[in-house]
């Protein structure tokens, strides 16, 4: 039987009906939270993730990360329906796969889009939702970043500086938000995903045997390691988690 050491959170996923923050979804709903799914373009894709997850007061809601009055709005309408916020989850943003030596297709704005999904978003949304956070009185944010921000190779370098600043942020805002909210970041290696367009089966497959683990993540593996954050690590702000098989070595 399900363990539910989650019974009466409230836990919401921003880009919950993505690979990584589907499966944290379920695994979370499976532990007893209540989830908000937070989608951005594709409602149907929410739903169906919806569908999965085991009864309880779930629900789906659209907002937009580099939008920050829909993120307040979002933030207001969670606190509305809970009351509270006990897990924000950011797992949304977006990439695309361009060669480090390719400058010139790094212009002004694509850098500028990369930070504003993937980093200024991410503050914007717990900004937002701080008040709720701290209404927990025991509130976890986990930002999804990349080794990429470790390394600097990643599947652009803009995006890699980007999950750099995420890795920092979590740092700074562990230090604002204590005691009453802890911030933590899970790093993934390569994620067996659809997040980096033109990356499919036959690119994973090449690149499991560079991995110390021989293969590539599952959107579970990662989600297991935000679960343990909510329910293990209670004791741990501030750091940031690497969920990558070894690949960083």
């Amino acid at each position: 039987m399900q363990e539910r050491e989650l019974a009466g959170k409230v836990a919401v996923i921003m880009g919950g009906s993505g690979g990584i923050g589907a499966a944290t979804a379920r695994m979370l709903a499976e532990a007893g939270a209540e989830v908000v799914v937070v989608w951005r373009s594709d409602e149907a894709k929410a739903r169906d993730v919806l569908a999965t997850l085991p009864a309880g007061r779930h629900e789906a809601i659209q907002a937009r990360v580099e939008d920050t009055p829909s993120l307040v709005a979002l933030a207001g309408r969670v606190g509305a329906l809970f009351g509270k916020v006990d897990i924000l989850v950011n797992s949304a943003g977006f990439t695309q796969a361009i060669p480090a030596a390719d400058l010139d297709a790094l212009d002004d704005a694509f850098i500028d889009s990369m930070f504003q999904v993937n980093w200024r978003g991410q503050f914007a949304t717990i900004r937002a939702f701080r008040g709720l956070l701290e209404a927990s009185g025991d509130g976890l944010v986990v930002n999804v970043s990349s080794i990429a921000g470790l390394s600097g190779v990643g599947s652009n370098i803009a995006y890699a500086a980007a999950k750099a600043a995420t890795d920092t942020m979590t740092k700074s805002l562990a230090r604002v938000l204590a005691p009453v909210v802890r911030v933590m970041g899970v790093s993934p290696g390569v994620v067996d995903t659809d997040f980096v367009p033109g990356r499919g089966p036959e690119q994973l497959a090449k690149i499991a045997p560079t991995i110390p683990l021989q293969r590539v993540a599952t959107a579970a593996d990662v989600a297991r390691a935000i679960r343990a954050l909510a329910t293990h690590l209670t004791y741990s702000t501030g750091s940031v988690i690497l969920v990558d098989g070894g690949r960083a070595l």
